[in-house]
Parts: C-alpha cells; structure tokens; sequence
C-alpha cells in the first residue's frame, strides 16, 4: 500500500486533454446554418451555462462543443425551426491549450454524474460539490478515485466523513483522475479491501493494475 496517491507527470495531463469540454467563462461561436441572427459569438456564465434563442438556457459544462450543438439542433426543432444544422467550435485562441479545459470524471451515487472542468486547484471535496453533491443514498465511506500514470493504474479510497472530521486531509484531484462515489462496477472490484480498511482515519492507495 502507498501513502497517498501519486502524482500524474505531465504527459498523463497531457494526455487528457485529447477530448475538449466547454467549462466556466468559455468563449463560443455558435451557428444554425442559413440563419443570421443565430450565428453568434457567446461566453458561458461561472456556472458554464449560456442562453441562445428559441433554445433557452443551455447546459454546457463538461460537455463537448458537438454534445451542445446536438442539444440545440433538438432544441430548435421543438421550435419550428426546420432541420436545424448547428456548429459550436471554441472561439480562436493564441494559446492552443486555452482551448482545452482538462476535466475530472466525476460518478456514482452524486447528483449531477459527468466530466467537469479542472480550473485551478482541485481537491475530492471540490469535485464532488462541482456534480451536485451526494445524493440521498451515497456513502460517505466509499469514494474512489482511479488515476492513470504512464501504463500504470492507482486507485485511492477515501471516507468523505474522515475528510470532514480533518482526519486526513482533503486530497488534490488531477485531471484524468475518475472520482466514483458510493456504488459502482469498479467499486466492486475492491469490495474485500474496502470492508477490511474503510479508510476513516487514512486513506488507502494501491496499485491496481499495469497496461
């Protein structure tokens, strides 16, 4: 067992950035193809919202550009707009990597499951408050987070109870990291280690697997 989970070298962060997820204060263009005045350019809120017409508010936060586009064609045609074609694209940028929020997969028994942007330091706490919060059925002793380093992969358990009472402290969340709370299918993988250790007074951090 390791004291803590390791941290990711740059090209494991690098390697997440493959797929671009639209986060806070994203700069958009927008376009429905043959219509005018729904090609625009657009900043999403803190929140990674943004409102466009006939489609109302859209959701955007750690989504892709072509999942949002898809949402607002199935808006538009609810609103007699007749087969829509729409294209979202991040707006031009001098800094490629502008255009590549990093995110964190966040799942399981939280309210709101996805991939959210990583924007400065990130810890456990942090990510689960960003999907919404547990749900009314998440164990708050059963977290696991999977990271990825070169061909190897970790996986940290952490009791979100333990973390509240400053028995350990609330540790940094990486982008790539997979953040599963409560019951899940790569849960169950470690069912034996988790009834052993519930990891309240310190986390558990082991090397799961090499690719």
């Amino acid at each position: 067992m390791l004291p803590s989970l390791p941290m990711p070298e740059a090209s494991d962060v690098v390697r997440s950035t493959r797929s671009s997820f639209i986060g806070p204060f994203t700069e958009l263009r927008v376009e429905v193809f043959g219509v005018e005045e729904m090609q625009r350019d657009i900043m999403t809120d803190g929140d990674g919202n943004f409102s466009f017409p006939l489609a109302g508010m859209i959701a955007a936060a750690g989504k892709t550009p072509d999942v949002v586009a898809g949402e607002i064609r199935e808006k538009l045609m609810h609103r007699y707009v007749r087969d829509p074609q729409v294209s979202v694209n991040f707006k031009s940028t001098s800094n490629p990597l502008a255009l590549q929020s990093m995110s964190v997969t966040v799942d399981g028994q939280v309210n709101k499951s996805g991939s959210y942007p990583v924007v400065g330091r990130m810890t456990l706490m942090r990510a689960v408050a960003l999907a919404g919060g547990l749900n009314e059925f998440a164990k708050l002793e059963d977290v696991v987070v999977f990271r990825n380093i070169g061909n190897k992969q970790f996986v940290g358990i952490y009791n979100l109870e333990g973390i509240r009472r400053g028995n350990y402290a609330d540790p940094e969340i990486f982008p790539n990291d997979v953040v599963i709370v409560g019951d899940s299918p790569q849960r169950r993988e470690y069912k034996e280690i988790l009834r052993a250790a519930p990891a309240f007074l310190s986390p558990l951090v082991l090397l799961a697997r090499e690719f």
